[in-house]
């Protein structure tokens, strides 16, 4: 990506870099997703009043549809792909990319369209629920497949990925802002204010996918149109080898699915990833039962809306941090520290005991910032694995949005167990219902439990800090037999460059 990041956007004296146009369509996406995720329960429960029963139902329907839209249209995205190098229609990296960007330019405000669907009532409660959950999945899934599919595509180095993602983390910071705007419009008694708000959001949002989306393909047809045009006169030179080239027969979901089971590097990171959204919903789903039960007695009305707003922000700047290390050490080895750090704080909280305030302050906030900026780096592994499956199974075109849903497929379950595991563990280790809020008789933590500490209390501090344990080391574990790192990594990395430099147009050309 040697000139797409260096190349510019000349119109009106203005000069953009690639990577910015790339990095500015996460803004685009955070702030209407930060939104969302912070109003659309409350929406539905406090303002729509629905019902215990349709709110379950829809729940489960979107569980099921969330982890499975991601491969089902990975799938219809990259099927194509998946045919033997032999094949002589094969598509060229810059018509993928081109590709990518055709989805971007309508998916993106269909995106911002389902959003609005939220906040304005115009069917029963329940089917709303439903509808409006799927619609906006779906269209989220597909703007985020093809955007993360681009890192893989638009780079292959490491110094370009890395560079890619730090404008990511840039503009998702500032997408995050749109979270401390909201605070000015909610209001469940007056929701005018709140609905005028969300169409501002989804008509900045629509404008910016239409608008970065169609330059970014201008941009990159014109770069590529010569190259293009060469490499078809070319073509039509060696038309005598034709004999040679035969027709590749497309691969199939179960042989794609058995080549996936063969490649060890990517099901011990999804093990590993999916101890990682584990955790990561595991602290946004208690981060509001650890405030109440740990800090609320000891700490001013204020702090707590503080500690969750640095918690929604500094993941974003701290990742800025976090990439530079990665561009000196490898991200291999910065995964491998940050599960280091999660190990060493949480042991050096459990042995500072619950009554250190405020060490609990900073070790909430720390915890869910370094386990969500972990989560800001992943994307480069996988555009890693990326590489390597197309290296090691002779691809013509890598894969790239097929395996970024694979990889939803099998750790998004971890968003489900979070809430799950965690309730039932506080059940059965202290008594309280978070549903009936009745304390069981006979709890375990009654024996347990020090004079002078309310079992609650003690019993939020250990899954505080015994979750980040578990967590770390089985992540220690699995990450490492992950062997995509080194001289293996680069060994990846040449091949697949000298593919496409071997093939009709280079990537890099825009």
């Amino acid at each position: 990506m040697g000139r797409s990041t260096a190349a510019c956007c000349h119109g009106v004296g203005v000069v953009i870099p690639t990577a910015v146009l790339y990095g500015s369509l996460a803004l685009f996406t955070s702030t209407l997703h930060n939104v969302f995720l912070l109003y659309y329960v409350d929406t539905f429960v406090s303002v729509y009043k629905i019902d215990k029963v349709s709110f379950w139902l829809g729940e489960t329907v979107f569980l099921l549809w969330n982890s499975f839209n991601d491969p089902l249209f990975g799938w219809l995205s990259d099927r194509s792909f998946l045919s033997s190098p032999q094949n002589g229609d094969q598509l060229t990296s810059p018509e993928v990319v081109l590709k990518r960007l055709r989805a971007l330019s309508s998916s993106g405000p269909l995106f911002a369209l389902s959003f609005l669907a939220f906040w304005v009532a115009w069917a029963r409660p329940g089917l709303q629920f439903l509808l409006c959950l799927c619609l906006y999945d779906g269209f989220l899934t597909m703007v985020d497949l093809h955007h993360s599919a681009l890192m893989a595509d638009l780079a292959v180095s490491a110094t370009d990925r890395t560079r890619l993602n730090f404008h990511c983390s840039v503009f998702s910071a500032l997408g995050s802002f749109s979270v401390f705007l909201s605070y000015s419009f909610w209001d469940k008694e007056d929701f005018y204010a709140f609905r005028l708000f969300c169409v501002t959001l989804a008509a900045f949002s629509t404008l910016g996918f239409f608008l970065v989306s169609r330059l970014l393909q201008r941009r990159f047809q014109k770069e590529v149109r010569p190259m293009l045009d060469e490499a078809h006169a070319l073509k039509e030179l060696s038309v005598g080898h034709a004999p040679f080239t035969s027709p590749g027969q497309p691969v199939t979901v179960w042989e794609y699915l058995k080549q996936l089971s063969r490649h060890r590097n990517f099901m011990w990171f999804v093990s590993m990833n999916l101890l990682q959204v584990f955790h990561c919903h595991f602290n946004n789903n208690f981060f509001p039962l650890f405030l109440e039960h740990l800090l609320s007695d000891n700490i001013s009305a204020s702090t707590g809306p503080i500690l969750l707003g640095i918690s929604y922000v500094a993941p974003h700047l701290n990742n800025l941090y976090f990439l530079t290390l990665c561009q000196r050490h490898g991200v291999y080895q910065v995964i491998r520290w940050l599960f280091l750090l999660k190990l060493g704080l949480s042991v050096a909280m459990l042995l500072a005991g619950a009554d250190r305030v405020y060490l609990l302050c900073i070790f909430i906030a720390s915890n869910r910032v370094f386990t969500e900026g972990t989560c800001k780096l992943l994307k480069l592994v996988i555009s890693d694995l990326v590489d390597e499956d197309f290296v090691v199974n002779r691809r013509q075109q890598a894969a790239s949005a097929l395996l970024f849903g694979m990889v939803a497929l099998v750790t998004k379950p971890g968003q489900t167990l979070a809430p799950l595991i965690g309730t039932w563990l506080l059940c059965a280790y202290t008594g309280y219902d978070i549903f009936q809020r009745e304390p069981a008789e006979d709890s375990a933590v009654d024996v347990l439990s020090n004079a002078g500490s309310p079992p609650l209390r003690l019993g939020c501090f250990h899954m505080l800090v015994f979750v980040p344990i578990t967590c770390a080391l089985l992540q220690l574990a699995a990450w490492s037999r992950f062997t995509l790192h080194g001289r293996k990594l680069q060994s990846i990395k040449s091949t697949r460059q000298g593919a496409q430099h071997g093939g009709m147009v280079d990537v890099k050309a825009i």
